[in-house]
């Protein structure tokens, strides 16, 4: 008989990365596929990213209501309230043998709790890293403690795990998912691109993703404001902006970035670019700038620079290729400029991923169908002998 696994996915950059593992679990002759969508997917705002997820072929067994018009601590907060009530419905519904969840949002916090309760087994990928910036790192280390089973990207990441208390034989090192799409999206040549950007891109070119830093208070506009001044002085650059998700104040920085467009002709501001057409961009920029998780953990894989800016990702493994900088424009415009510079971009070819060569959605698909869940629901908390 095959195994139900149910995936869960909020937003248009978690689904970037389970997009591989859903399709070989769709694939396997051992395992049956669910969907369910919620948070940022179905919401106009943010594109309706969706009907990406049908467009590649997928059914959508479930669709959640969650997101409010609010982005305030106690809108998100309500969000998260009203996604457990229909993730809740969803679940005694579809009854999967596994739930599997990527990562550390508010959405996947609120189905993690859903399938908790519904005694639901859960498998959590990207668990074990860190990001001191952000309400996520407490999610993700909750989810943790959630699951059952547990996909790591590095092994300091799986050591990490196994000091939460997880049983070793359960935490599995597999790699970062970030690298499988890329070896796996055959990528758009730069006519493409400018084809679908609707511009056509300068002898100099950045990609910009700047999102909230939750876990400080009324820093995030300041923040984007010093980084919006340094760009301002780059007339000679085009300036791609991907839009924040929807995390608490990032409404106040998408309109920021929109009234920075209005008024600089050589800005773009996108929705969302989708999977391909966003990777087929840091293939043909110089740089990628903000402080997304993509920049640590994707972008190297393209011999690009990236300029980390703040603490939102502090604490997270990265490569030669991340230039770490201060939220301030003058630190921002030096950074621009290191990673421009030709020894710098000497240097880019023989910087490695510390996140692997791809393979990890196989492997994953493979440690689903095989591990026996007799009794995987009680959890032994596994003590790790004190040095």
């Amino acid at each position: 008989m095959k195994r139900t696994i149910c995936v869960v996915t909020g937003t248009r950059a978690e689904y970037g990365l389970l997009r591989w593992v859903m399709a070989g679990i769709r694939e396997s002759q051992d395992l049956d596929l669910q969907v369910i969508v919620t948070g940022m997917h179905l919401s106009p705002e943010f594109g309706l990213t969706y009907r990406e997820i049908e467009a590649d072929g997928f059914c959508i067994d479930a669709k959640v209501e969650m997101l409010l018009s609010s982005d305030t601590p106690a809108g998100v907060a309500k969000s998260m309230g009203l996604g457990m009530i229909g993730l809740a419905d969803a679940l005694q519904r579809l009854r999967p043998d596994v739930l599997l969840l990527l990562g550390d949002r508010f959405e996947i916090l609120a189905a993690a709790t859903a399938a908790m309760v519904a005694r639901i087994p859960i498998a959590h990928l990207h668990g074990g890293e860190s990001t001191e910036g952000l309400i996520d790192e407490s999610i993700r280390h909750s989810i943790t403690k959630m699951a059952q089973l547990h996909f790591v990207a590095l092994e300091e990441y799986r050591d990490r795990v196994i000091q939460l208390g997880e049983q070793p034989d359960r935490v599995f090192l597999v790699g970062g998912l970030g690298v499988d799409a890329i070896g796996q999206v055959p990528l758009l040549d730069r006519a493409a691109v400018e084809q679908r950007l609707g511009c056509t891109l300068a002898s100099r070119s950045l990609l910009i993703t700047f999102h909230p830093v939750t876990l400080e208070t009324d820093t995030s506009a300041s923040q984007m404001s010093e980084l919006l001044a340094a760009l301002a002085e780059r007339n000679d650059t085009t300036l791609l902006f991907t839009l924040p998700n929807a995390d608490t104040d990032g409404r106040v920085l998408i309109e920021m970035i929109n009234r920075f467009v209005a008024t600089h002709a050589n800005s773009r501001a996108y929705t969302s670019l989708g999977q391909l057409l966003y990777l087929s961009c840091v293939n043909q920029v110089d740089a990628v700038v903000g402080n997304s998780s993509s920049g640590l953990t994707e972008v190297p894989s393209f011999h690009k620079g990236t300029i980390n800016i703040g603490d939102r990702q502090r604490g997270r493994l990265k490569a030669a290729s991340v230039v770490d900088c201060l939220p301030e424009r003058s630190a921002i415009a030096a950074a621009i400029e290191r990673v421009r510079s030709p020894e710098f971009r000497a240097g880019l070819q023989q910087v490695r991923n510390p996140y692997g060569d791809g393979g990890a959605s196989k492997r994953i698909v493979e440690i689903l169908a095989r591990t026996r869940l007799d009794d995987i629901l009680k959890k032994r908390f596994f003590d790790v002998p004190l040095r």
